[in-house]
């Protein structure tokens, strides 16, 4: 390619449409948009400090890494098997309803699993219940969930509201992550957790104060298993949509394990618990300013520009491996955040700006079954498969699929010449 044609090319992929400040600040002037981003941000602060309770609360009751796996994977797997039910609801029934019902639920059960951490009644089984449940309602929810934001902003401004939905959401996880490893520390992971179910509640209340339409027809409805197949093929009407599900595939199953299971072993032994904090904060940091840099920056091909930085998040399972010090680590953790939160925005902007309304939900569903369904296999295997080859090894595997996997969906030209609408 001559150098003209290369620097038309990079031009035709980085220009971007510059928003004002009005632009930007535009999604928060509408209630139902508030009511939605102080609900998912106050659970996304809840959800990231149980994590690290549930992993400490594990190695504390005498499990190891395996059985930390096979917790995370109950959660996992009852998640992969409700996504596509949940999809099917979240076209049917409004939307609303779905997040209200899943939200007040979780304040039940989360509450429920302070309670036993708590008293000392806990035993490594019945977290993994727990979880199981946590995981079906969490799957209830998801897809109507991400199907919320077009149902809350005008089209002219989705852009900016996908962005700062994101960003709202990770700003919070980046305070969860960090007070996640000083209460665990501190106060003990029940305490830690009974902070999620608080947040439930504030949700299910932000929730019940939406005031959308549900827009799904009435009269005699296909059977689900049509209504699937419906959304099936709506998927693979997109060859970027289905590509990148695959890509996405491959991501959970490596990465889901190594910073589930391996990450609090290796980062938690060598710098202590509250260094595996606030490496995970570390990484929403990089969300964070990948955040920021999605208002300013409107790639004309972003879902391009997002995979190309997607290869960033390499860096994190390798820094863990290959580094003696926590400064690395740190880095690697921004810099798969910052990858990662980019291709995020890029990719919820393409599917919310060529996916019709009514089948939004089925679609997020099976985007994120494609993305998670290997993930409680992932989540089992790297215990063992970890402790056979080497934790160190197994991080390096991870890092290359990661990073590698990435760069192979660019070869494909409907990933790279995808235009934005809006």
């Amino acid at each position: 390619m001559a150098n003209s044609s290369l620097a038309n090319y990079i031009a035709a992929v980085t220009v971007a449409d510059a928003p004002t400040i009005s632009d930007r600040s535009g999604p928060l002037r509408h209630r139902n948009f508030r009511l939605l981003v102080a609900g998912t941000t106050t659970t996304g602060l809840g959800n990231t400090i149980t994590p690290i309770a549930l992993a400490f609360a594990v190695l504390d009751l005498g499990g190891s890494a395996a059985d930390l796996g096979l917790v995370i994977a109950a959660f996992a797997l009852a998640e992969v098997v409700t996504l596509l039910f949940g999809g099917v609801l979240g076209d049917r029934v409004p939307r609303q309803l779905m997040m209200q019902g899943s939200a007040a639920a979780c304040v039940l059960t989360q509450a429920s699993v302070a309670a036993l951490l708590i008293g000392g009644w806990a035993t490594i089984s019945v977290l993994a219940a727990f979880g199981a449940l946590n995981g079906c309602l969490g799957a209830l929810s998801s897809p109507s969930s991400s199907a919320m934001t077009r149902m809350t902003v005008p089209p002219e401004i989705l852009g900016s509201a996908v962005s700062l939905r994101a960003l709202l959401q990770t700003g919070a996880a980046v305070v969860g992550f960090a007070v996640g490893g000083v209460l665990v520390a501190v106060v003990g992971s029940g305490w830690a957790i009974s902070v999620d179910a608080a947040t439930f509640a504030v949700a299910a209340f932000c929730f019940s104060r939406l005031d959308v339409p549900h827009t799904r027809p009435d009269g005699v409805r296909a059977s689900f298993l049509a209504d699937l197949g419906e959304g099936f093929q709506e998927v693979m009407r997109h060859t970027w949509l289905w590509l990148l599900i695959g890509q996405a595939l491959l991501y959970h199953l490596f990465f889901g394990g190594a910073q589930g299971v391996l990450g609090p072993i290796v980062v938690g032994d060598e710098f202590g618990r509250s260094a595996w904090g606030f490496a995970l904060a570390t990484l929403m940091a990089g969300f964070v300013v990948g955040g920021l840099l999605c208002l300013r920056w409107r790639p004309r091909r972003g879902l391009f520009a997002g995979t190309a930085l997607l290869t960033l998040t390499a860096a994190f399972p390798l820094s863990m491996a290959l580094s003696d010090h926590l400064l690395p680590i740190l880095v690697g953790a921004f810099l798969h955040g910052l990858g990662l939160q980019v291709f995020s925005v890029q990719w919820e902007t393409s599917i919310q700006e060529n996916v019709a309304d009514d089948k939004l939900a089925r679609v997020y569903s099976f985007d994120l079954v494609g993305s998670f369904v290997a993930r409680p296999l992932g989540l089992a295997l790297t215990g063992p498969v970890a402790g056979l080859v080497g934790f160190d090894t197994w991080l390096v595997v991870v890092g290359c699929v990661m990073g590698g996997s990435a760069l192979v969906s660019l070869l494909s030209p409907d990933v790279r010449h995808l235009e934005r609408t809006t």
